[in-house]
């Protein structure tokens, strides 16, 4: 599983093996990071590169990115609106699925609490993993986070993606 936390500046990246009810351990982690002072486009060609990178040399199975949610500055969630639709792109030209999760969904799974801090999430990311130290910078540790989180929540979403099919089903026969 490969979670991206995706920023203009920093997009964090995490690669964790593992399933649910058993031990998770992790395969990497970084930050693939672009100039403050370059063009747009350009950065997002150096995220493309960094995640395609992350792609090859771990080969996941699916990858996980943080749902874009409303800030005010519009600025800030433009930039990381782009660079999520980078990591969706890079993993759907390989044919992998996406999944899109709200940082409080993230939190919530991790920690227990949808309002936890950064710190939280990153001693629980480190507990977890069972690792001697949050991953720094915080990018890096929310990636683990998003990777953990759908790793959790995949087999209860796909029980009730297979129940609402089948409600479908059964429905349309009896109409």
């Amino acid at each position: 599983m490969l979670g991206v936390d995706p920023g203009l500046t920093r997009c964090g990246i995490g690669v964790v093996e593992g399933v649910a009810g058993r031990p998770l351990r992790m395969q990497g982690v970084g930050v693939v990071r672009t100039p403050a002072d370059a063009e747009v486009a350009d950065r997002l060609v150096l995220i493309e590169r960094g995640i395609e990178e992350w792609l090859d040399a771990h080969r996941p199975e699916f990858v996980a990115v943080e749902r874009v949610f409303s800030q005010h500055n519009v600025r800030t969630v433009m930039g990381t609106a782009q660079a999520s639709a980078v990591a969706m792109l890079c993993a759907a030209r390989r044919g992998l699925p996406v999944a899109l999760h709200t940082p409080s969904e993230v939190k919530a799974a991790v920690t227990g609490s949808g309002r936890a801090d950064k710190a939280q999430v990153g001693a629980m990311v480190t507990r977890l993993l069972r690792l001697d130290a949050p991953p720094k910078p915080a990018d890096a540790a929310d990636a683990l986070a998003l990777a953990i989180c759908h790793i959790w929540r995949a087999p209860a979403t796909n029980r009730l993606q297979r129940a609402v099919a089948a409600h479908r089903t059964t429905k349309g026969r009896t109409s």
